[in-house]
């Protein structure tokens, strides 16, 4: 009997990409090609892209059978295309990389090596050094890992990539936690398995420019601040202690310095001074306190961590099981 060939979907995430999607399904290809011993599916996730990326993939989806494209109904962010490409996804193994090539495809021979040969249930990318990045992103980023290190009971690699390959159980055991508040790279370390973290330096875009900008960067941080640590809430419950016993000794300071000097309480600049501090204290730490209840009021709502306008199913291939 004819042995089945196992199946490795990659997932590419899509927004805007219509410069470099036409060098990347022809560097995919090449790939797929020489991996003959396996099958591939190439998942597209279209995130409400506004230049011609859905064209695009109705055209290769049209030509080619292992092309499957999801368009969705507006841009609902990477992190949503993401869980639905692992949704979607039929592979034994499951990738997810961009489209903008600075991860490059001929990985996925070694990351497929790796898990099928040496025993990993993942295979990951990390690199060191981020060529797009500008000293002050360099900065920020890793400072963020040297806290998140410190705050966090969940290990995350400094440098991580999204690019890596998973075995079906792994990706399973993410799917479980379909939250809609979501920080990928703390779940890929929350649900464990193990894991090949390969060094490697990431190339120039083909095309394009990054979608982060520094805000959208610094609220992707929050989120992985608030998903995977409640150190922020801790610290609020300990400012104010330091405070309370700050304030009595104040409090036992003037009483005494009253008794014996016969002073009366002045000051008032000083006072100002202290009142608008305090003030602004408490307002920081219940605006964290917020961040926390407004995530826990998304999380409730169970609102759609997505929504399709159209896939792949919603046409006819052009040539039915002929390739490009």
């Amino acid at each position: 009997m004819k042995k089945v060939k196992e199946k490795i979907s990659i997932i590419v995430p899509c927004y805007n990409e219509e410069e470099s999607l036409p060098i990347f399904y022809k560097e995919i290809g090449k790939i797929a090609d020489e991996m003959n011993y396996v099958d591939f599916e190439f998942l597209f996730i279209d995130d409400g892209s506004k230049d011609k990326t859905l064209e695009y993939l109705k055209d290769y989806a049209r030509k080619d059978k292992r092309v499957r494209f999801i368009s969705f109904s507006r841009n609902f962010g990477k992190e949503a295309g993401m869980y639905a490409g692992l949704e979607n996804a039929t592979g034994d193994y499951v990738a997810i990389m961009d489209a903008d090539m600075q991860d490059s495809p001929s990985m996925i021979k070694e990351m497929y090596k790796y898990i099928t040969e040496d025993g990993y249930d993942c295979a990951a990318l990390y690199t060191k050094n981020h060529k797009d990045y500008s000293l002050l992103r360099k900065f920020f980023t890793k400072c963020w890992y040297l806290l998140i290190k410190k705050i966090s009971s969940t290990k995350q690699v400094s440098g991580a990539r999204d690019f890596r390959l998973m075995k079906r159980k792994m990706v399973n055991a993410i799917l479980d936690m379909d939250e809609y508040n979501r920080y990928s790279k703390g779940i890929f370390s929350f649900v464990g398995f193990k894991t090949k973290w390969i060094e490697y330096e990431t190339n120039d875009r083909v095309a394009g420019k990054s979608k982060f900008n520094f805000f959208k960067l610094f609220k992707y941080a929050l989120e992985g601040i608030l998903a995977f640590s409640t150190t922020p809430l801790v610290a609020a419950a300990l400012v104010g202690l330091i405070f309370c016993f700050v304030a009595f000794v104040a409090i036992l300071f003037i009483i005494f310095k009253t008794l014996i000097y016969g002073d009366p309480v002045g000051g008032w600049p000083s006072l100002a001074c202290i009142i608008i501090f305090t003030s602004g204290v408490q307002l920081f730490f219940f605006g964290i306190m917020g961040m926390y209840l407004s995530k826990t009021y998304l999380e409730v709502k169970k609102r759609p961590i997505y929504i399709i306008r159209e896939t792949d199913q919603d046409q006819e291939p052009l040539f039915k099981g002929e390739k490009l």
